[in-house]
Parts: structure tokens; sequence; C-alpha cells
């Protein structure tokens, strides 16, 4: 199995190829770039694509698919992350898997024991995007709930297990350390997503038939605003 996988959705801009001998992901090997430029560009990406074909001595045809991170995120970042997947997909002829940055966030977590994740990321205008997560053996992951967009006073955990914390969100909103049965780390509240990760769930999507058509894939934004009004910025508490 061969997945390229692409996150431009936040300002992390990052590339991995994920290959492995078959469907069994315990022998696979992950190369990876990622890069913190504040603001992803579409040129950055396709650099990272092709020094890692370069190094995997892989032309882009030889792909089995490619994994897109949808976001939610920076409304420019996320139409980069779909429209660079969809152009290279088209290109070869390969189909796509979607992944959310949500998802791509909590992964870690899931893989290294957590019985529930709350990935969370600064959606700016004083709210976050945010989604609870929980292990599945069959998927990888599974979510409990839709992901969310809003303050962080609407951010509410499921009940029945513990938490970890993941996610630029918890920076730049520390009450969110407030939430019962909750449990931060100062490196977790740095995250964001990295397409190391989106390529083992794009993996584990594609094993399971999951590959679509590009012209299919489309962006999450989970809201149609990118800016405050005048108004709505002179409402705002002073910080």
């Amino acid at each position: 199995m061969r997945i390229l996988a692409l996150d431009t959705a936040t300002e992390a801009c990052s590339a991995a190829l994920l290959t492995s001998p078959g469907a069994d992901l315990t022998q696979a090997r992950v190369l990876g770039r990622y890069e913190e430029l504040g603001k992803s560009n579409t040129q950055q990406i396709l650099t990272m694509v092709d020094a890692l074909l370069a190094e995997a001595q892989m032309p882009l045809a030889a792909l089995d698919a490619i994994a897109a991170s949808i976001g939610p995120g920076a409304f420019t970042g996320v139409r980069i992350s779909v429209a660079v997947a969809q152009g290279l997909a088209f290109g070869a002829g390969l189909p796509v898997v979607a992944v959310t940055t949500l998802e791509t966030l909590a992964w870690p977590m899931i893989q290294g024991g957590a019985a529930g994740v709350l990935a969370c990321l600064d959606a700016r205008m004083g709210e976050v995007y945010w989604g609870c997560f929980a292990a599945d053996a069959a998927h990888g992951l599974t979510a409990l709930g839709a992901p969310q967009v809003g303050p962080p006073a609407s951010v509410a955990l499921p009940e029945g297990r513990p938490y970890r914390g993941i996610g630029r969100g918890f920076a730049a909103y520390p009450e969110l350390a407030a939430q019962p049965g909750l449990t931060l780390d100062p490196e977790g509240c740095r995250a964001l997503p990295n397409a190391r990760d989106t390529a083992w769930l794009g993996a584990l999507r594609f094993a399971r038939g999951e590959g679509r058509d590009p012209a299919e894939l489309s962006p999450l934004y989970l809201r149609d605003k990118v800016a405050l009004t005048e108004a709505e910025r002179r409402r705002q508490p002073a910080t």
C-alpha cells in the first residue's frame, strides 16, 4: 500500500508518504515533511510532495491513493489542501480519502492508549473547532459526535470516559483546561495536524474500501464567515 497525505489546513504545512507491503500496517514506513509557515501555500506543499517521491524513488502514478485533509481550518489552507489533492489525483488517476484535521490531531493520542480525546483548534474570532474521539478496533478511531465550531464555553465532553486534550485551541483559550475529566500536557497544547497521522488514517480507510473519486472531495468549513465585522470586534473583550 502506498498512500500520499497532504495537510495545509492550518498554519502547519505537511506531507507524508506511507508505504506498506500490504494492508497490514504493522510493517508500514512513513516519510514526512512538516513546516510551520504561518500561511500555507500551494508551492510549498508541492515542493514537499516532490521531495518525498524523490526520496522514495517512486512516481506519483505508483501510489494507491491520496489522503487529503479537508478541514476544518483556515479557509484558504483548506481550499489548497483539497485542490492540490484533487489535482494530483486527477492527473495520476488515483482515488482520494478524506480525513479531517480534528481526526488527524486525535490519532496519535488514540494510538497511545487514550480512552477519549478532545481535539481542539483555534478558529479565531473567539471560537474553536473541536471534536471528541474514542478508539475503534476496526476503524482506528470513531467520532463521538459531529465536529463543532463555537466559543470555548460551548465545548462539552460526552460522559463515560476520561479525555486527553490536544491542539492549539487549548493554548489560545486556557479556560478549556477546566473541563471535568480532561487531562492536558504542554506538548499537546502546542500540537497542529501533521500529515504523518493523516497518512495512517488514510491507509486504514483505503484498506476498508473508502477511496473515492477526486471530484467527490469537498472542504469541511463548519462556518461561512472568515472575519468579524467592525462592530463585532468592538464588542470583543479586551485581551
